[in-house]
């Protein structure tokens, strides 16, 4: 391998959204992440749901006015007299 072309290999600590945090190692000093081991739904086995971004809220919103274009439908044409 060729000297001083690979990055600084360091220990790294992990910290999680919900306050969980553990060692390993990378090539930064520190991640934030969003979810982890300790809080994901699949190795807790607890119903949870992950909203980035209030993508939930903003699905939810859209739907509740009734303004979805694929929802809607088409009409009848009037029939004429």
């Amino acid at each position: 391998m060729k000297s001083g072309i690979h990055p600084n290999y360091v220990e790294t600590t992990v910290t999680c959204g919900c306050g969980n945090t553990f060692k390993t190692r990378s090539i930064r000093k520190e991640l934030k992440v969003d979810i982890c081991n300790a809080c994901h739904p699949f190795f807790t086995g607890k119903l949870k749901y992950v909203d980035t971004a209030g993508r939930i809220e903003k699905f939810q919103n859209k739907f509740a006015a009734g303004t979805y274009a694929s929802l809607g439908g088409k009409k009848a044409p009037a029939k004429k007299k």
